[in-house]
């Protein structure tokens, strides 16, 4: 871990008092911004630059990024994908960790790219990316070693486990270890968490009635809770799943876990 310490002086004259502020960074990040979060829920990416920094962590943003290439994986477009891919990995090709509010990118980047760049002279490039390559809940916990970041909230909540989260990323318990130290924060479990929502890309789409009906045993399950909101490290699944709730009028909220971690920081 690299420490940094950035000296201030400060001159408050007066009354006459001098004096020299110490902010110690821990670490400089690159962070990945996926497409949904981009284009539709922007202020998920100012709160993890916020909790990032409240965190002591340095943020660089590369403005030159775009997509990881999912979608068009998903729907059979693999060179397509692989263009998309090479330039993602031209993008974050350094030693800085990556940090996503994206257990779905997160997980397709680091599972799937070994199919597209084996045997190809860029397999190397995807490697190094890769162990680069974290979902911030994962980073927080398991890199910085932080699980009470000083959020504040009031609500009840309970935790949807998303596909690529538990499948494809493999993401534990970090995501409710971080929710139970939010104070005024009530996490209550929902019978079926991990089963899907019914979103799946594409999936949603092509089998629309199915899809659907995913999502309803889904609200369903988080209203037997009590729970006000629904909270998830994927806004796809939040956005798939808010779209029925809206649809259907019913009281319950969706949020990305990083708007709350951003709460009362």
């Amino acid at each position: 871990m690299v420490i940094y310490f950035i000296y201030i002086y400060v001159v408050l004259p007066k009354i006459n008092i001098k004096f020299i502020v110490i902010k110690t960074i821990l670490m400089e990040v690159d962070i990945f911004i996926p497409c949904f979060i981009d284009q539709i829920y922007p202020e998920t990416g100012f709160n993890l630059v916020k909790v990032l920094e409240k965190l002591g962590v340095h943020v660089n943003y590369n403005t030159e990024q775009t997509c990881c290439g999912q979608p068009s994986f998903n729907s059979g477009y693999w060179d397509e994908t692989k263009e998309i891919a090479e330039k993602f990995l031209s993008n974050f090709l350094n030693d800085r960790p990556i940090v996503s509010p994206s257990a779905s990118c997160t997980g397709f980047v680091k599972k799937y790219y070994d199919e597209l760049f084996k045997d190809t002279i860029l397999y190397h490039n995807y490697k190094k990316v890769s162990k680069n390559l974290y979902e911030v809940t994962d980073f927080i916990v398991n890199v910085l070693k932080k699980e009470d970041i000083g959020a504040s909230w009031e609500g009840i909540v309970t935790y949807h486990d998303s596909c690529a989260s538990l499948r494809e990323y493999k993401l534990n318990d970090e995501p409710r270890r971080l929710l139970r130290k939010v104070k005024g924060l009530k996490l209550v479990e929902m019978d079926e968490t991990d089963t899907c929502c019914g979103f799946g890309g594409t999936f949603a789409v092509k089998h629309e009635p199915i899809s659907t009906a995913m999502a309803e045993q889904k609200v369903n399950n988080a209203l037997k809770t009590g729970a006000d909101y629904i909270v998830s490290t994927d806004t796809s699944c939040l956005m798939h799943i808010e779209g029925y709730i809206k649809k259907h009028n019913i009281k319950l909220k969706t949020k990305h876990i990083v708007d709350i971690l951003a709460e009362g920081i």
